[in-house]
């Protein structure tokens, strides 16, 4: 039986697919809010490169969760 009111302790990649989609939610709302902002009848301009820092973080915890599997399989033949 599996008890779930005990936290059970995460290794670090449970952690960083958790980061990743917290920060996809976080792209996701900034493209929106871009969007508004450059819908407006005097865009605000730089308002577009917001979306870029969050793009950027997706980038490096999307390039790990590729990497673990080749990772896992490539200890497992050691």
């Amino acid at each position: 039986m599996t008890d779930f009111a005990t936290p059970r302790p995460r290794n670090a990649s449970a952690w960083i697919r958790q980061i990743h989609r917290w920060l996809s939610m976080l792209f996701t709302l900034s493209v929106i809010a871009t969007f508004i902002a450059l819908a407006v009848p005097e865009p605000v301009v730089w308002v577009s490169y917001i979306p870029l820092a969050p793009l950027f973080l997706l980038m490096g915890t999307g390039l790990y969760m590729f990497a673990l599997p080749y990772i896992a399989k490539w200890r497992g033949t050691r």
